[in-house]
């Protein structure tokens, strides 16, 4: 799929200059911090030194007061608490920290993590029966709630209190709660808007700590499980997030949970914990426990204290999550049939598939695989007791939950954020959501929406790359939305005639352009090896790259990580 490069207009020169006289840098890292809405000293020293102290007082955000003051309460009057979360990695990793902490302040305390089948996504009327059932008088529930008005008023009606500690999107009414924190609300305060439904959950112990004088640093031992959700919520990597983000992953790097340190083992990391690692190895196995069996394997698995239950409970999710892996790849091949059976490549603007047989668990994963291949907003759908649910995937820059609200009609339930959602509707209402939704977005998705983009930070020539700015660009980590990993561009590049292809169609690569043949790098471009053949023939290729550094017999080297490439269209 061609794609269409885009480079960042660094034309606030103004800005980039002061910034580089004032931290003496180099224009490629003032063009960097600027991009990153960093102007002055304080902010660019907040950035490249993340400290505890820039975290936003708690009590900034509405209704927290409140919730400090009805947990104290509960403990006083030695009421039963239940730890409610959702079944993914946001919510099982909420009510990990939660519960691991007030576990020590509150004598009857429980968790509960919906059955994803049975109960579906957020509170359930289900939960609530159980609760008055077990005689808990206070709901705690983290990453949901902030759209369960309904359930609320059932809860009310049962004489159960519900503390609401959610981060998505409210509606124009907020439930009826004790307590409601949620920075997204309108007239929420509170300064950083992007918080995960973990970091909301770490957000309220600490509010506790400070009110009750306990020591903060208990609460900053959950870090870790703040910065999985972060990494696996794709929420912003700025502000707020990126100093739990930074701290998070240091306690991983150092002194990893007994949970965490099972899951490294069994995959074998032998190098730093990074956010990719986060992404593409722990976040996938704690999700398959709510995707395949049920999310409260994954709090079992997070809260535990013990390296050889750990170890056991890391074995079974690891297990899982293979499960998951088949189920995804067979769901993967089935959809592309369907697409190419219903010649879905042409002037449609959008891709809903159904199927009765799709396991619920993978569908939001395989629309993120259609993606890659068919560029559009994707929803998978499947049969789930009787009715239709699925998730949603959209491409960059275009607000697939907004489209799906404006189908809300004909859904019974939906959620999410602007690039995925999940939606429930009845059987009867697949066919007429499938048009009302293509109708939705061809009206309001732009062509450009509709091309794959390659974001290129900056453009430079080789010379420009030493060992000093590879050093500064390390310290931009931990990267995600809004800190991305630095990408580069750079023209008429050729191959020494040292390149290979290895692997399953890789490239393995040695550059240089002909102004300074003697600087070289060495590259890797995945899936690329078709390519080889222009730098055979020795024609200028144009690279799109990240800058790693490689270390191979204890001699470290910078590497490029190829994104793109193209023939270079200079005369």
């Amino acid at each position: 799929m061609e794609k269409q490069w885009k480079i960042y207009n660094n034309s606030n020169t103004t800005a980039i200059s002061e910034l580089e006289d004032k931290l003496n840098v180099d224009p490629i890292i003032a063009k960097l911090l600027v991009q990153r809405q960093i102007f002055n000293y304080k902010d660019a020293k907040d950035f490249f030194r993340p400290d505890l102290n820039q975290l936003h007082d708690p009590f900034l955000m509405k209704g927290m007061d409140v919730a400090i003051e009805r947990i104290n309460t509960a403990i006083e009057k030695n009421e039963k608490v239940l730890i409610y979360g959702d079944y993914d990695v946001d919510g099982t990793t909420a009510v990990s920290v939660v519960y691991s902490f007030f576990k020590d302040h509150i004598a009857k305390i429980d968790y509960y993590i919906p059955d994803r089948y049975k109960e579906g996504y957020g509170i359930s009327f289900t939960a609530i029966d159980f609760a008055k059932e077990n005689n808990f008088s206070l709901i705690i529930a983290l990453d949901c709630g902030i759209k369960a008005n309904e359930k609320i008023d059932y809860a009310n009606a049962k004489k159960i209190d519900f503390i609401i500690c959610d981060h998505h999107l409210p509606g124009s009414e907020v439930p009826h709660a004790i307590a409601v924190l949620d920075p997204k609300q309108n007239d929420c305060n509170y300064p950083y808007k992007e918080l995960s439904g973990c970091g909301i959950g770490l957000k309220l112990i600490e509010a506790f700590s400070k009110k009750y004088n306990f020591p903060l640093d208990v609460c900053y031992n959950y870090l870790d499980l703040v910065a999985v959700s972060i990494a696996a919520d794709i929420v912003p990597l700025n502000g707020e997030n990126r100093v739990m983000a930074y701290f998070g992953l240091e306690k991983i790097n150092k002194e990893p949970r007994p949970g965490i340190k099972a899951l490294l083992n069994l995959n074998q990391l032998k190098q730093a914990v990074t956010i990719t690692t986060l992404v593409f190895v722990l976040a996938p196995r704690i999700n398959a426990a709510g995707r395949i069996e049920h999310g409260s394997k994954a709090v079992e698995l997070l809260i535990c204290e013990d390296e050889i239950h750990a170890a056991e409970f890391a074995n079974a999710i690891n297990d899982t999550n293979t499960q998951r892996k088949d189920l995804d790849q067979g769901t993967t091949s089935e959809a592309l049939l369907q697409i190419e059976g219903l010649e879905l490549n042409g002037a449609k603007k959008s891709t809903v598939l159904f199927s009765p047989t799709w396991h619920k668990g993978v569908v939001g994963i395989v629309a993120s695989r259609l993606i890659e291949k068919y560029y559009r907003p994707t929803i998978v759908l499947t049969e789930s007791d009787g009715k239709v649910s699925g998730s949603a995937r959209s491409v960059k820059e275009y607000d697939v939950y907004n489209a799906i609200e404006k189908c809300s009609d004909l859904l019974e339930q939906f959620g999410g954020h602007k690039f995925a959602a999940g939606l429930t509707m009845k059987k009867e209402n697949l066919e007429a959501f499938i048009a009302k939704f293509e109708k939705v977005v061809s009206e309001s998705i732009t062509p450009d929406q509709l091309i794959p983009k390659v974001d290129i930070d900056i453009e430079l020539e080789f010379h420009e790359i030493s060992d000093k700015l590879v050093r500064i660009l390390k310290q931009f980590a931990p990267h995600g939305p809004h800190n991305m990993t630095p990408t580069f561009y750079c023209k008429n590049v050729f191959e020494t005639g040292w390149g290979k292809v290895f692997g399953n169609n890789h490239l393995k690569l040695e550059l240089f352009q002909q102004s300074n043949p003697n600087i070289r790098f060495q590259a890797i471009a995945y899936d690329k090896g078709d390519y080889i053949n222009f730098f055979q023939r020795k024609i200028p290729m144009d690279i799109v790259f990240k800058i790693q550094e490689n270390e191979y017999r204890g001699v470290t080297t910078i590497q490029f990580m190829i994104e793109d490439l193209k023939v270079n269209q200079s005369k």
